[in-house]
């Protein structure tokens, strides 16, 4: 904890303010991140949250940072806090173990390298709690620390893991993935694969076997939630005075900010929104970038009388064939009007082979599109667009772009996008563009809410250019 952020002596009983730090220590999920802007007293409601269980003599508790020297900040405070709190409890100095009167124990440990999870192999702890989660730069420690979650007795005690986290630091993205993106913050959720983005469930053969394993939830902290530092002013000065993403990360708290983002300008407040009946009226048309071996994504979007885009639905699969894909896209808009859908042009040609082309077989199925543009040139025009769309219009005050909230794929994977290093008009397309190469043709085609592309004599909402391939 940073010497700003302490309580002053008279305060060291922890007294927590209506708001998020009393949701952190009422929290009822197995893992919770309570996170977000610096200075909001998160690393003390970390150090407060294990006192209830000091009561209760099977309470075996550890509570770690990443270095021994981070450590001895976590250590300063409970020094004052904890004697207060649980009188006659004792603090071991060699073992840097908390040993309360009824037997209970917290032990306050370091974790610097993955292998030094082994430290706790075969250990069983009812309580964990990680400071500073983003400090450590793979999901590793978190996941292995989690088979110590365990009590050996009938206690009744809960299992916790906890943490707290500012945004950045070298495992930004893999905390983001698991507490961030799956829900909106201070709503609980059901643990997902941060690979797969899949519910994890009981293994096969349990007797529980595919229901959900354990819950998740993600509480943002805000300067304000410490009354000390914000009433003071100065701190939140000094936050104000750092370069954008910076700011952004540590006084706002944003997830969504990267250094060396290739889309700065992406506010989740801002551009994502809840879901709202779209009426009939509205143009909509999807776009899609197709891979059999890594990522499909599509995108449907609607465009409203203000010419604004509305991204109200995604689809984010693997290993899926064109044609079962096709059927997918059918089965999900078969209640809508679909004006055109734009693909990946490539999928036109014929690599090798005489048959029809993974376009054509999509067409033939009834999955109608019209070619992207990938000329020379197109990636950066695209980008560019996108930088246009994202900005806030003067005259409506609002952005070019939305998106639904339920687009979770495509909300966590655009602000994670880095720029090319060797051409910084694009991003990287080593990174997850699947979804941002979808947006991008679709956000190419000239959209309008005007009769662009409609032919008022059908009913089918789709005019194609050529009737027999279908774009």
């Amino acid at each position: 904890m940073r010497q700003t952020e302490k309580l002053h002596e008279e305060d060291v009983i922890f007294k927590p303010n209506p708001g998020p730090q009393t949701d952190f220590l009422a929290s009822t999920q197995q893992e919770v991140l309570y996170g977000g802007s610096a200075g909001g007293g998160k690393s003390y409601s970390l150090v407060a949250d294990p006192v209830r269980y000091f009561n209760n003599p099977n309470a075996s508790m550890l509570l770690v940072r990443r270095s021994t020297e981070e450590l001895r900040e976590l250590i300063s405070v409970s020094k004052q806090l904890y004697p207060k709190a649980v009188p006659g409890i004792k603090f071991m100095e060699r073992d840097k173990t908390w040993v309360a009167p009824s037997g209970a124990t917290l032990w306050m440990s370091y974790l610097d390298r993955d292998d030094d999870v082994m430290r706790y192999q075969g250990q069983a702890f009812s309580w964990i709690g990680f400071d500073e989660l983003t400090q450590w730069p793979s999901p590793y420690p978190w996941n292995y620390m989690r088979s110590r979650l365990r009590t050996t007795k009938d206690s009744g005690l809960p299992l916790y893991m906890r943490a707290t986290s500012n945004p950045g630091g070298p495992g930004h993205q893999w905390v983001k993935k698991t507490f961030i993106d799956p829900n909106t913050p201070n709503k609980a959720f059901w643990a997902t694969d941060i690979d797969s983005g899949e519910v994890v469930t009981w293994p096969k053969g349990h007797t529980r076997q595919g229901e959900p394993l354990f819950k998740r939830r993600f509480i943002p902290a805000t300067l304000f939630d410490n009354p000390y530092l914000a009433d003071d002013g100065m701190y939140e000065a000094n936050l104000l005075s750092l370069p954008e993403h910076q700011r952004r990360q540590l006084l706002e708290g944003d997830w969504d900010i990267n250094e060396g983002a290739a889309f700065p300008e992406f506010n989740r407040k801002v551009h994502v929104v809840e879901p709202f009946d779209i009426p009939s009226s509205w143009v909509k048309f999807r776009a899609c970038d197709y891979g059999y071996g890594s990522y499909s994504g599509v995108v449907w979007i609607a465009i409203s009388p203000a010419e604004q885009l509305i991204v109200y639905r995604e689809m984010y699969v693997s290993k899926v064939i064109a044609t079962d894909l096709a059927d997918m896209i059918l089965e999900a808009e078969q209640e809508e009007k679909i004006r055109y859908g734009v693909l990946d042009s490539s999928l036109w040609h014929n690599r090798g082979d005489t048959g029809p082309s993974l376009a054509e077989q999509m067409i033939m199925k009834g999955c109608r599109w019209r070619p992207s543009d990938r000329s020379k040139g197109s990636r950066v025009s695209g980008k560019n667009e996108l930088h246009r769309r994202l900005q806030v219009d003067e005259f409506t005050e609002e952005p070019r772009l939305v998106f639904f909230e339920n687009c979770k794929n495509l909300i966590s994977q655009l602000p994670a996008l880095p720029l090319d290093k060797n051409n910084p008009e694009d991003v990287n397309t080593n990174a997850e563009d699947h979804l941002y190469d979808a947006l991008r043709y679709g956000i190419m085609t000239r959209p309008r809410s005007s009769l662009f592309d409609f032919n008022p004599s059908t009913n089918s909402g789709f005019q194609v250019s050529d009737p027999t391939f279908g774009y």
